[in-house]
């Protein structure tokens, strides 16, 4: 079946800096847009970035603008997140996600256009 699964997450002191990465299998993921969301425990699961499939064109929370930087790699492993300047309101479960339909960029912060999602990887960051 269509797998997605985040690794990279982990404990940092804020300031410090995280990758996290998704890997996948079951489909090619080449022609789509891909996102990560992140969810806090007692919060919505919410967007954090995305990256289209064909200019590779970007977009970010407010958030986690000047600090997250999303890129695609290969089919195999389609999206990775550089986490740099990590504040304690960082911390959440994070998800990489992907949609089955070619959706624009201008849609890909919501998670209602997203099909397949990631089991997620922990990102902790201590004051």
């Amino acid at each position: 079946q269509v797998q997605l699964v985040e690794s990279g997450g982990g404990l940092v002191q804020a300031g410090g800096s995280l990758r996290l990465s998704c890997a996948a299998s079951g489909r090619t993921f080449s022609n789509y847009a891909m996102g990560w969301f992140r969810q806090a425990p007692g919060n919505e699961r919410e967007f954090v970035a995305a990256i289209s499939w064909g200019s590779k064109r970007t977009g970010y929370s407010d958030s986690v603008k000047g600090r997250f930087t999303i890129s695609r790699d290969n089919a195999k492993k389609p999206v990775s997140l550089q986490m740099n300047s990590l504040k304690p309101m960082d911390t959440a479960v994070y998800y990489c996600a992907s949609p089955t339909k070619p959706y624009h960029l201008a849609n890909m912060d919501n998670r209602d256009n997203y099909d397949y999602w990631g089991q997620g990887t922990q990102v902790t960051v201590s004051s």
